[in-house]
Parts: structure tokens; C-alpha cells; sequence
């Protein structure tokens, strides 16, 4: 192993940066407005509503102790549906608001530096009830799914992104998140992207512990191919790219 590539490296998981940045020339301090608190989207876009919070019959009830002393990664998924109830619930986990948003700042049930909250979940939806198969965005102000498109043989598309590891491609629907650093470099600058990583494990830790919730299991996957999953989902790669991947099924 190359000496100086892996203080560099391991230079990124410091924070030492905070030293030589001025925060005063940040966009945030010079007054530039702050990005969108989600992706923009057509209002021609085709939307499907979810089942909100309060409105659950299904989801399981289970006490903390028992969900993080059952947590673990699960590869092996039965063919058995998702609901679209249940899939709400998963959404609201990860990325669901707390409150409506105020002055740019949406409260939600993870935390997030500076609530910056810098990712979006797309969903690659396989095997969910009412749900044709294809590509979604989740949307968390209006708690709504985006349909993106339906790809010919999503499936294998979804395990060519992951590096074949072949049961991306057979859970009931597989997490996809993107980072838009800008959402965090905003107020950051280069101190953003160590925070922007750290926000990307509250987000797949919550949904862990939901999918014990309703007898399914996940598996986090930081192991993709950029390319690949960036094309996938038809993101430039620059200001939005791939960082993370779940798959979900029941188990």
C-alpha cells in the first residue's frame, strides 16, 4: 500500500480541513439563496400518494431494544409482496419530514449536518403491491413517489450497478441514494463531504431498524459501479452521483 495515498485518504475522514476554510466566503454567508429542499420535478410528472404517517394498519409495532438487537444485513429475500403501506413506512424512516418545512429547513426523522440533508432516495421497485415495476423518486415534502421510468430488465440493470451481486436484483424494491453536494457545500464548503458520508449511514441505520419493524431485511451496499449506477438512474455523475444502495424484501 502506497504510504502518501493512504494519509490522503485517511486525511478525508478528519477535520482538520475546518482550520483553512474562511466560512465568511461561503455561499450561505455571502447571501446566496440555498438550493432546493428537493429535487424539482414536472407538474406533468406522474405521482403516487403514499400512505402517511398516522394512517398505518399494517406496519408492526417493535420495541428498540428488539430492533437493534435483531439488526443484521440480509441477503436473502422471499418472493412475497411489499406493501405499498409498508414501503410508506420505510420512506418515512429514512428521509420522512417531522414538520412541514420553514425558511428552507426541513426537520426530518434523521439528522443531518447543518439539516442540509444532502441526498435523494430513488427506489428501483420490483415486487410491491400497486406499484408497476421501474425507477421512483421519493418525494418527502409532499410524501409522494415520483415515477422516473420503467427500464427494460431493471432488474439486471439494478445488479450490473451493484457489481452483480445478484440480490439487488431480487428484493422487492432496492434504495438507491444520491448525494447533490451542493445542498451541503452551500453552507460547508470543503468541510461538507465527510458530513455528507457520515449522513448517508443515519439514513440506511434507520432503515435497518424499520425493516424490523415489518419482517423484512436489508443489506447496505457501499460496493457499486459509478458509472453503471449513475446511468441508471440518468444523474450527470458531477452534481448528483450515486453513494449508497439498499436492497429491501421480506424475509
Amino acid at each position: 500500500m502506497e504510504k502518501e495515498l493512504l494519509s490522503r485518504y485517511r486525511f478525508f475522514l478528519k477535520d482538520n480541513i475546518r482550520k483553512f476554510i474562511d466560512f465568511s466566503r461561503t455561499d450561505q454567508n455571502r447571501g446566496v439563496l440555498p438550493p432546493p429542499l428537493e429535487k424539482p420535478y414536472s407538474d406533468a410528472a406522474q405521482r403516487i400518494e403514499l400512505v402517511k404517517p398516522g394512517a398505518w394498519q399494517e406496519t408492526g409495532k417493535i420495541d428498540l431494544t428488539t430492533a437493534i438487537g435483531q439488526r443484521r444485513s440480509r441477503r436473502l429475500f422471499t418472493r412475497k409482496l411489499l406493501s405499498l403501506e409498508e414501503l410508506s413506512f420505510l420512506l418515512w424512516a429514512v428521509q420522512g419530514l417531522r414538520e412541514q418545512p420553514v425558511s428552507y429547513n426541513a426537520f426530518r426523522t434523521v439528522p443531518s449536518a447543518g439539516c442540509r440533508h444532502a441526498l435523494e432516495t430513488y427506489l428501483a421497485v420490483f415486487n410491491v403491491q400497486d406499484l408497476v415495476p421501474g425507477l421512483y423518486r421519493y418525494l418527502p415534502i409532499s410524501h409522494q413517489l415520483l415515477l422516473e421510468h420503467s427500464p427494460p430488465d431493471l432488474a439486471g440493470k439494478t445488479i450490473k450497478a451493484a457489481f452483480g451481486q445478484s440480490f439487488v436484483g431480487q428484493s422487492a424494491v432496492t434504495f438507491i441514494w444520491t448525494a447533490l453536494p451542493y445542498r451541503m457545500e452551500w453552507r460547508y464548503d470543503l468541510a461538507a463531504h465527510k458530513v455528507i458520508a457520515i449522513d448517508a449511514g443515519h439514513v440506511c441505520q434507520n432503515l435497518y431498524l424499520a425493516c424490523e419493524a415489518i419482517k423484512a431485511g436489508t443489506c447496505a451496499i457501499a460496493a457499486y459501479d459509478q458509472e453503471e449506477a449513475d446511468a441508471l438512474l440518468g444523474v450527470d455523475g458531477e452534481e448528483e452521483f450515486v453513494i449508497y444502495m439498499a436492497p429491501v424484501g421480506k424475509i
